[in-house]
């Protein structure tokens, strides 16, 4: 009779050397599989006698319970081993910041539009906002467009296809003006609001693109005139440009939705292929503006005897162009990483006046 003692010490001691899950898994096998050292002796019990039986049988389902829970115990042991050793050896440390050709950067538009409502808001203008897609009324009606003026054809606008229903159009809108129109519908005067935002018209060369940024801004108020309207532009753009005062001229123009209109240019130098402001003999026109036309407040509800006020609008696309010697305007849409590591802006370097814009 083989001494069951001596073989559980045999297998345990064995459990206790192996190294690895596939050698516990021999052992298992050696000990309780088909042919097993274990598996044998429970199959050699039906040539005991019975008395026999009643003897060794509980000792060797004793044993083969024993070197069970050794082998199971054992392998649970090396496989936490194994799977702590992977997770060292695999280990990635989120907290590192990313590699530096991979990090991001602020697009020198929306860099620049940052700067805008920084300034404007340090002169009181909240920011107010409104959809992409606009109907006739808020985007050319409301604003004094006439019918069949140009801007409403289809090679400046795009339009969207026609409600069965009502036949009516929406348009991408042109330019962020609906969000004035909108602001005097749903607000009590004063009113002084700043509007940034996506605008849309058929255009494409090296200085317009489809899709572009406009910043407009309205006042509303008692006894506005154009000095009011004066101060504020020729305010905005010294602290934007970041000199202590700005040459400016306004010349006139036509605007549908401002009467009187104008046209805001700056003295600069364009010679030696750098522009230089408040210096030279050449101008450079930045925006447009004017004082608010009546039609414009008596079709959102104003009283043009009572209330004035006046608009200005401007691309921030040719802003950063101007600002920060962008030579075309197309790249920066084109989701070009290498184009962005090379004119973006630090996220942490957010704009304000007091610690600097740029």
């Amino acid at each position: 009779m083989i001494d069951l003692a001596q073989l559980e010490l045999d297998l345990i001691n064995a459990i206790g050397s192996a190294e690895t899950a596939t050698a516990v898994e021999d052992i298992r096998v050696a000990a309780l599989g088909k042919s097993g050292s274990i598996s044998g002796l429970l199959k050699g019990m039906g040539a005991l006698s019975p008395d026999e039986r009643r003897e060794q049988g509980p000792k060797i389902n004793g044993l083969r319970d024993r070197v069970g829970s050794a082998l199971a115990a054992r392998k649970a042991e090396l496989e936490a081993a194994e799977l702590e050793a992977r997770l060292q050896a695999e280990r990635v440390d989120l907290s590192l910041p990313a590699r530096p050709r991979r990090r991001g950067s602020v697009h020198p538009t929306m860099q620049v539009m940052d700067e805008m409502v920084a300034i404007f808001a340090e002169m009181g203008f909240a920011v107010a906002e409104g959809p992409d897609i606009e109907d006739d009324f808020h985007n050319f009606t409301a604003l004094n467009f006439p019918p069949k003026h140009p801007a409403r054809e289809m090679h400046d606008t795009f339009f969207l296809k026609p409600n069965p229903q009502t036949g009516e159009r929406k348009v991408l809108r042109t330019h962020t003006s609906p969000v004035q129109v909108r602001t005097m519908q749903s607000q009590e005067p004063p009113i002084r609001i700043i509007a940034p935002g996506r605008t849309f018209r058929k255009d494409s060369d090296a200085t317009h693109t489809p899709m572009f940024h406009q910043i407009e801004g309205l006042v509303i108020d008692r006894d506005i005139h154009m000095g009011h309207l004066k101060w504020v532009l020729e305010t905005f753009v010294a602290r934007f440009f970041e000199i202590d005062d700005v040459q400016a001229r306004f010349r006139p123009h036509h605007f549908p939705f401002t009467e009187p209109s104008a046209e805001m240019d700056i003295r600069c130098d364009r010679s030696g292929g750098k522009l230089t402001l408040n210096t030279g003999d050449d101008w450079l026109e930045i925006l447009g503006c004017g004082m608010v036309h009546p039609n414009v407040l008596r079709a959102c509800g104003l009283d043009p005897d009572e209330w004035q006020g006046f608009a200005f609008g401007m691309g921030v696309d040719r802003l950063a162009m101007l600002k920060y010697g962008v030579p075309d305007l197309r790249p920066m849409f084109e989701a070009d990483v290498r184009w962005l590591a090379h004119y973006g802006f630090s996220a942490y370097a957010a704009p304000n006046p007091a610690s600097g814009l740029s």
